[in-house]
């Protein structure tokens, strides 16, 4: 790219042109947010713009050229939306995505009340993005979040302070329930789900840059399900309700740890979002939401998982 101060539509065109080269799925948005981050302004900022400011081409030169290595986008502006939230992101966590709002949805199905929840517990919190969106839609409840990685754990913390949520939340550096006691109305999680031997099929953005602790599961993909099972009927509500992601095909797998474990799986919903080919690898294994139940004995009605 010339350093030389140009229309920043010949810019964008140019850009665009680089990354589709590289073989990015959606070159000319993603040109465009580059640039709205080289420059530092929003896409509103960026269509007030005639041309590229001088000192923006550098950064946008260095932006690129990471997004050509494949290094997610969300990485390099640092930051991403889920829900309603805009989260902070980094190496040390998965990059929240849309698919995963389903869980969410879920939630507020199960619980349209907004005064029905009162705690929610989130395992694996990463960015926190699952917890500070439930928090988001019930103004009542207090949640937690467990996180393996420390730096992932301030991280959720930070990203609670910056959406108004650090009041009714607290993040913790643990071991999926080690560092926990007492009950919880809401047990939310994304775990590990991919089988080990698909981790090189994965694509760059995910196998090269997020963490692997977060991604595999095991040999067959289901070393945390089993962990979450076996550990969580001390810490669920009498009426309480769990919502996982699991990956496509584990249906049937994660169903039979659950009745292993004492559950009872009540209902079960397969979501194929609209992604482009490209994005359809092992790895975006689309999301089953699934309601689990506590037995009779220990409930006075539904307890679910979705």
């Amino acid at each position: 790219m010339s350093s030389n101060r140009r229309p920043l539509k010949d810019v964008l065109i140019e850009v665009a042109a680089i990354l589709q080269a590289a073989g990015i799925a959606s070159p000319r948005m993603e040109a465009r947010r580059l640039a709205g981050w080289a420059i530092g302004c929003d896409a509103a900022g960026l269509l007030s713009l005639d041309t590229l400011p001088p000192e923006a081409e550098p950064r946008l030169a260095g932006g690129l050229a990471q997004r050509c290595a494949r290094r997610p986008l969300a990485l390099i502006e640092g930051k991403t939306g889920f829900w309603s939230l805009t989260l902070m992101v980094s190496s040390e966590t998965l990059i929240p995505r849309g698919d995963s709002e389903t869980l969410i949805e879920a939630l507020l199905s199960l619980r349209p009340e907004r005064d029905a929840i009162g705690s929610v517990l989130d395992l694996g919190t990463g960015t926190g993005c699952l917890l500070l969106a439930a928090l988001s839609e019930y103004d009542m409840a207090f949640g937690v979040g467990v996180e393996l990685s420390p730096d992932a754990a301030h991280l959720a913390s930070l990203n609670a302070r910056r959406n108004g949520l650090a009041g009714r939340s607290a993040f913790f550096s643990g071991n999926w329930f080690s560092a926990l006691r007492g009950t919880f109305d809401v047990i939310l999680s994304n775990p590990p789900y991919i089988r080990a031997a698909d981790l090189a099929d994965l694509m760059p953005e995910v196998r090269d840059y997020e963490p692997v602790r977060a991604l595999v599961g095991g040999q067959d993909g289901l070393d945390d399900y089993r962990r979450l099972f076996a550990q969580a009927k001390p810490y669920l509500a009498p009426d309480g309700i769990m919502i996982f992601e699991i990956g496509q095909g584990q249906e049937r797998e994660v169903t039979a740890l659950a009745e292993r474990a004492g559950f009872v799986m009540t209902e079960a919903r397969l979501i194929w979002p609209e992604l482009s080919e490209r994005s359809v690898l092992k790895l975006r294994q689309r999301i089953d939401p699934y309601r689990i139940e506590k037995p009779l004995a220990e409930r006075s009605k539904l307890a679910s998982l979705i």
